[in-house]
């Protein structure tokens, strides 16, 4: 089998344009080269703030600055000076007004990274600690997992008050966490009873696709992938003419888009804005409207709940509940609030993570056709027309190794959820004091120039020894690590080979009708996570 050697995807760190870049490297290279004055700062800063094309304000201020890095001579330090170095604050604003943000992102990020892989920095009064590169990234979140794993939620979800898995903390997040991963597991997460599920998902979804012409992959896709957390955690899949499941999912994918955007950002940073943002506004009323939602379900089936037959995840929290409500217990974590928020957490990252990769995946093997027929030469060689299994994945070494490059490009979550640190610590020879904000860039470690060999292109080759067997690699963090690492990682990898492979098997996906593959664009929606932007897809049947 000859192996694809990669194909240069015209995608750099945000996904812009080589002409974008051309552009931008000189505005860049003219202001390394003159003092920028406070109102050419203002006007830049005011300017994004209202752009609703701006990339995300945090993971833009963590990563772009190279620019005052560079003309400015002057570096905050503690006492002692072991503090991890940084750009010197200004009282209230911390660093805002010193970051400048450009297009050519990948230019700051790949200069800046030249200087350090670990910084301090101010978002106004707030002190963060960055940490850059595979190397730096593994010893805090893998190394040092205990110091490093705390979380620090942000004000914009204060409304679960330290409630379900993703933002809490302490006891009540290990006890969720256990007891969550040990009941999806229970209900089919990684076991054959969970493929199954998916495998009949695929059948659903090729039916929808058959439907259409040229047309737009993010709602059918949604759906799907949001079908196989529910039963899992509701015990049942839904119809995707269900108006309450419907609005449910597209409300959760408009309110993560949401909290990526940069009012929501600047509200985090200062509270006292909340009152003129109207994104916060439009995101809490869609999470009432979940939750409400959400109640309506429980309610349902606590009326139909059996404990000698557990339908999925909610029907086992309630059993605990009762029996420890029975037994005495008063002070217990299993409450009707970390049911909801927990329910919510699952909810929103199982569905929009996997959905959004397989998205990238497919307008990917759009956009480069010869890959798209490698991957389907192997899967008619290997499987023909039979039903995708997940223990075909060993014998797809390059189906895989393209799931895996999709993964690592479309780099949908650049910047891990933040951090917080459990206890002072010195690290790599720099004092960390306990409880500082931590935001570790997944970005930095899925492009690491020292860990991929083609880390701007598209590149399946990485995966791939000189054989065309798979290989893992350490560097691939897409999941994030340590103790935080995404408790759904198993669902999302059975997820991702099921469906795309299942696809590629039924369909040759190509662009509409007079858009040629060129012209497909790689830019990001840029919202809590990186979804393609608005495009359509023709999916030709091939069985």
């Amino acid at each position: 089998m000859i192996v694809q050697s990669g194909v240069t995807c015209g995608r750099d760190l945000s996904f812009t344009r080589r002409y974008k870049r051309s552009q931008s490297s000189q505005h860049l290279r003219r202001l390394l080269n003159q003092n920028v004055g406070v109102d050419d700062i203002i006007t830049m800063f005011d300017h994004l703030i209202q752009s609703s094309s701006s990339v995300s304000l945090l993971g833009t201020l963590l990563v772009l600055l190279l620019v005052y890095f560079i003309s400015s001579s002057s570096f905050s330090s503690n006492a002692d000076g072991k503090q991890p170095p940084g750009p010197k604050p200004l009282p209230v604003l911390g660093n805002l007004l010193q970051v400048y943000i450009v297009s050519a992102y990948h230019l700051v990020l790949s200069g800046f990274l030249l200087f350090m892989h670990l910084f301090t920095i101010y978002f106004g009064p707030k002190k963060v600690v960055v940490l850059a590169g595979y190397k730096t990234v593994k010893e805090a979140l893998v190394d040092k997992a205990d110091v490093f794993g705390e979380r620090d939620p942000m004000k914009i979800v204060e409304s679960s008050k330290g409630h379900g898995v993703l933002w809490s903390n302490g006891d009540s997040w290990k006890e969720m966490r256990r007891f969550t991963l040990t009941n999806l597991r229970d209900y089919g997460m990684g076991k054959k009873a969970c493929e199954d599920k998916i495998i009949e998902e695929c059948q659903h979804l090729i039916e929808v696709f058959k439907t259409f012409k040229a047309f737009d992959t993010t709602q059918p896709m949604n759906y799907a992938v949001s079908n196989i957390i529910c039963s899992l955690v509701y015990g049942s899949r839904f119809e995707y003419d269900d108006p309450e499941f419907t609005s449910m999912v597209d409300r959760t994918n408009r309110n993560i888009q949401l909290l990526g955007s940069p009012s929501i950002q600047m509200y985090n940073l200062f509270p006292w804005m909340g009152r003129w943002i109207a994104d916060r506004r439009e995101s809490e009323e869609y999470t009432k409207l979940n939750n409400k939602q959400n109640m309506k379900l429980f309610s349902q089936l606590k009326e139909t709940l059996n404990p000698q037959m557990c339908r999925g995840f909610v029907d086992a929290f309630m059993v605990r509940k009762q029996t420890l409500e029975e037994s005495g217990v008063t002070n217990s974590h299993f409450s009707n609030e970390n049911l909801l928020i927990t329910v919510r957490n699952l909810f929103n990252a199982g569905t929009d993570t996997t959905a959004t990769t397989l998205r990238w995946a497919l307008l990917l093997m759009t956009k480069y056709p010869k890959i798209q027929d490698q991957v389907q030469e192997e899967i008619s060689r290997v499987i023909g027309t039979r039903q995708v299994q997940v223990e075909d994945r060993r014998n797809l070494p390059f189906t895989d190794a393209v799931i895996h490059e999709t993964q690592r490009l479309a780099n949908i979550v650049p910047m891990a959820l933040p951090h917080k640190t459990s206890e002072d610590v010195t690290f790599q020879g720099h004092f960390i004091k306990k409880g500082t904000t931590v935001y570790p860039l997944l970005t930095s470690v899925l492009y690491d120039e020292t860990e991929w060999e083609k880390p701007h292109s598209f590149h399946p080759a990485h995966f791939l020894d000189k054989d065309g067997k798979f290989v893992k690699q350490d560097a691939f963090m897409p999941f994030s690590a340590g103790r935080r690492i995404c408790l759904g990682e198993s669902l999302a990898r059975m997820e991702l080979f099921l469906f795309f492979t299942t696809l590629l098997q039924h369909f040759c996906f190509t662009p509409p009708p007079g858009v040629k593959e060129e012209d497909l664009d790689l830019t990001p929606r840029v919202g809590l996570t990186l979804n393609p932007s608005h495009h359509k897809l023709c999916a030709i049947p091939r069985l």
